[in-house]
């Protein structure tokens, strides 16, 4: 049975026109994607999207972990310090990129919970082989 760890947090856009405006962001592991994180950022505020709709960056568990302390990543997800002890990720999509600031020792909290969860180098013990089969299979 998967379990979770989620950690939720606000976060900042240090490279945007309002730089100091905390947004709601959560950081989320799933012991079924063993090697992965998600940052996810509800999407509200609209009649167009139901409350638990929400946008989702799913990246390497080991690169957030890295990050946190010299920049690591070199495709659509960066993560490197940032100033005063957090931590910078920055996601880049076809339209643009966004940098993010989210404090560090949440980042640190957050990895803790996730290791509890799949040790470091455990993480394809944890993997459903068969059901990732299935699923080629199925898509044909």
């Amino acid at each position: 049975m998967p379990m979770s760890a989620v950690r939720p947090m606000l976060v900042t856009l240090p490279d945007s026109d309002h730089p100091h405006v905390p947004i709601l962001a959560e950081l989320r592991f799933d012991t079924s994607r063993p090697f992965a994180a998600c940052l996810s950022f509800p999407v509200a505020g609209c009649d167009c999207a139901d409350d638990d709709l929400a946008v989702c960056w799913y990246f390497s568990r080991d690169l957030l972990d890295e990050g946190r302390y010299a920049p690591a990543g070199s495709g659509d997800v960066r993560v490197g310090p940032g100033d005063a002890g957090d931590v910078r990720i920055t996601l880049r999509g076809p339209t643009g990129q966004a940098v993010i600031s989210a404090p560090g020792e949440l980042i640190t909290a957050f990895l803790a919970d996730s290791f509890a969860l799949v040790p470091a180098g455990s993480e394809s013990d944890h993997l459903d082989i068969d059901a990732v089969v299935q699923w080629i299979l199925a898509a044909g």
